[in-house]
């Protein structure tokens, strides 16, 4: 993820910043948002509705199961649960940027926390983690936020216009460009071998227990990936008080 600086280190700087270096991940997101509003009408939500889910939900994945659900009749309390499952996955982005954003207020956290998206927390923890003197990140990260809240409801608009000529719009296979995205987002922060070890235990796990009932699968395999980096990252560490690695600086 591209983290130099093409603007100063301002608040405006930052923001434009943020968007720019969220743009390459757009690419995933345009078609995942046009197939969802097509897919949303066709499954018996009415427009208003659709256009209402992306702006007060605004999490793809849980958007599309939950319209999935919707169409077949099940009950609004297994719709929340099993929508709840999915974006769990955030608790473990919140672990990750709270140390970067514990100063901020409320008016900066409850915006930015429901804003998060896969996309801009590959962007903005980069960018929380490089190392330098602004002091306004936050600034970045509403930047890239900002793009891609916008982007969803656009493309969510445009797949709700285009719903009504499509018959099977989710037949089309371009919620594949999102998989492209995911492995985007995922194969720059691999930065050593427990990251390695981390995504390889998280994708074995993901594939085997794919046949899970309501996506219980993606947490089994965060779990599992989260234990495998967290083993190897303490097998690599060296001993303590080893005269042999004093000093010794990680790659």
């Amino acid at each position: 993820m591209n983290t130099n600086l093409t603007q100063p280190a301002t608040r405006r700087g930052e923001f434009l910043n943020g968007m720019r270096d969220t743009v390459p991940l757009i690419a995933g997101a345009i078609p995942f948002g046009i197939i969802f509003g097509a897919v949303a009408v066709t499954s018996g939500l009415t427009p208003a509705g659709a256009l209402e889910m992306s702006a007060f939900v605004f999490a793809g994945s849980a958007q599309f199961i939950g319209v999935g659900l919707v169409a077949q009749g099940i009950s609004t309390a297994l719709i929340v649960i099993t929508t709840f499952i999915v974006n769990l996955r955030h608790a473990l982005y919140a672990a990750s940027l709270a140390p970067y954003m514990k100063y901020l207020p409320q008016k900066w956290l409850l915006p930015l926390g429901f804003w998060l998206t896969d996309e801009t927390f590959a962007v903005v923890i980069t960018r929380y983690r490089t190392e330098d003197e602004s002091r306004y990140k936050h600034w970045y990260h509403l930047g890239s936020a900002v793009l891609m809240y916008s982007n969803w409801q656009l493309c969510t608009g445009i797949g709700i216009i285009a719903g009504g000529q499509i018959k099977d719009p989710a037949s089309w296979g371009l919620d594949f460009a999102m998989v492209v995205t995911f492995i985007g987002i995922v194969v720059p922060l691999i930065s050593g071998r427990p990251e390695l070890i981390s995504v390889l235990a998280a994708g074995a796990v993901a594939v085997a227990a794919n046949g899970l009932p309501n996506r219980l699968g993606l947490m089994v395999a965060a779990l599992a990936g989260i234990a495998a980096g967290v083993i190897a990252e303490t097998m690599q560490k060296p001993p303590v008080g080893n005269p042999e690695v004093v000093g010794e600086v990680r790659a």
